[in-house]
């Protein structure tokens, strides 16, 4: 009789800390985390690079974060908290802004994001087998933020057109996010002059 088989190993996920003390060493761990691999990509990277880059024992970082996947989680999951938190900016009080100033802050959403921990996403997006997968759920992600927003300013919108409007946002938004403020200033206000057209044209002023 063939031996029973063994269950499946559970992913051994962060420690979230309770203390001040400790959700501060944690940031900085996850900024180091951050900073090496979006220098060295998230195969190069070592548990021991991060603890040398945040000066912290080798032996802190793995209480926190028992491995170099569980990192990666938590750097995914900072990332999706600070979208939603620039989102929930966004919606604040709809009825206190312009549509050409809600124009504008949809369009540098993205591009206030980034940092070290979008770098460092990135890397890890790309490191994974699954990479695509992740990246439509981030984008999808993103496009219900814009419906809600849409939706706030604008309730009578139909499902469908607020899904529509919604994806030529998201299509905005990233063209603004790959765009180099230096290089291609043109090109920015040329982006948020068609974007504050078609939100007035279509939520009114």
């Amino acid at each position: 009789m063939s031996p029973p088989k063994s269950a499946p190993a559970k992913r051994r996920i962060a420690l979230e800390p309770q203390r001040r003390p400790g959700k501060q060493r944690v940031a900085e761990l996850m900024r180091a985390g951050a900073e090496v691999i979006a220098e060295r990509g998230f195969e190069a990277t070592t548990m021991a690079e991060i603890a040398a880059r945040a000066d912290a024992p080798i032996g802190s970082l793995y209480r926190f974060f028992p491995n170099k996947d569980a990192l990666a989680d938590a750097l995914i999951l900072r990332y999706r908290n600070l979208m939603d938190a620039a989102f929930e900016k966004i919606d604040c009080r709809p009825e206190a802004s312009t549509t050409e100033a809600f124009a504008d802050a949809l369009l540098t959403a993205l591009v206030e994001l980034r940092g070290e921990t979008q770098t460092a996403v990135v890397a890890l997006l790309d490191a994974r087998s699954d990479s695509s997968a992740w990246r439509d759920e981030f984008h999808d992600a993103i496009r219900r933020h814009i419906v809600r927003a849409l939706k706030l300013r604008n309730p009578r919108f139909g499902d469908q057109a607020v899904e529509d409007m919604a994806v030529v946002l998201l299509q905005n938004m990233k063209t603004m996010k790959s765009l180099n403020p230096e290089r291609d200033a043109g090109a920015i206000a040329e982006l948020h002059a068609m974007t504050r057209l078609y939100l007035t044209s279509k939520l009114g002023d």
